[in-house]
């Protein structure tokens, strides 16, 4: 026993049908857009060429680079800092020069009264030179090293890396 479809029936289907197809079409591209920076690959470490490692010395130098970002749909260069040096086995330790406490940019070696230090002028914050804090100062925790990788004559920086205490 099939039923018949009255007149009225198989409009509303084929409309909502047809009404339902071209929703669709119109908020794909839209979810598309939404979504597609999620889906994107990240690069997997991308390192930036910041100098030469015959420039380095035993005394952090500052090395200012861009690192090309994408945010969202907005490609841009980002522009950073990081202090450079050779420690005492000769390994190349790179920090970052934002301080822990509330964000602002440390100096090696600004303030007389702190000589060898890393100093934040904001409020008095203090690290020794392998970025370690210094107790009853401000910062809660150590800066923050750069990945890093030597190629040839040239040092390469990538992203921060939470200061374990060196290798």
């Amino acid at each position: 026993m099939s039923e018949k479809v009255s007149r009225r029936q198989f409009l509303n289907y084929t409309l909502t049908g047809v009404g339902g197809f071209m929703a669709a079409g119109m908020l794909m591209p839209l979810a598309r857009f939404a979504i597609d920076p999620v889906l994107q690959k990240e690069e997997a470490g991308a390192m930036v060429q910041v100098g030469l490692v015959k420039d380095l010395t035993t005394d952090p130098k500052r090395f200012d680079f861009k690192v090309k970002q994408v945010d969202g749909w907005v490609k841009s260069d980002a522009s950073h800092i990081a202090w450079v040096y050779k420690n005492s086995n000769g390994d190349i330790v790179a920090l970052s020069p934002t301080c822990k406490h509330l964000g602002c940019t440390v100096g090696w070696n600004d303030n007389k009264d702190f000589p060898n230090q890393f100093f934040c002028p904001c409020h008095g914050g203090r690290y020794h030179k392998d970025g370690k804090n210094i107790k009853g100062t401000p910062p809660l925790g150590p800066l923050d090293n750069y990945a890093l990788k030597v190629k040839g004559d040239s040092f390469y920086l990538g992203k921060l890396e939470p200061n374990t205490g060196g290798k």
